[in-house]
């Protein structure tokens, strides 16, 4: 692919990727957007009544 560049190991095994950000900038946000909604996974959630709340006593929201 063009503007892709695999790293391989001495067995010739794939071990990292070369993206070019330039051509492929959409695609790595995507990517990289998917990546933190995993590691995110299992943490507590809040309500958007929640976060509307705190916003505003925070004075950083306004209705």
């Amino acid at each position: 692919m063009n503007g892709i560049q695999y790293i391989v190991n001495k067995k010739g095994e794939k071990t990292a990727v070369l993206i070019d950000l330039k051509k492929y900038r959409q695609e790595w946000e995507d990517f990289y957007d998917s990546l933190i909604a995993k590691s995110r996974i299992n943490e507590k959630r809040i309500s958007l009544r929640e976060v509307k709340k705190s916003l505003l006593k925070k004075g950083k929201f306004n209705e």
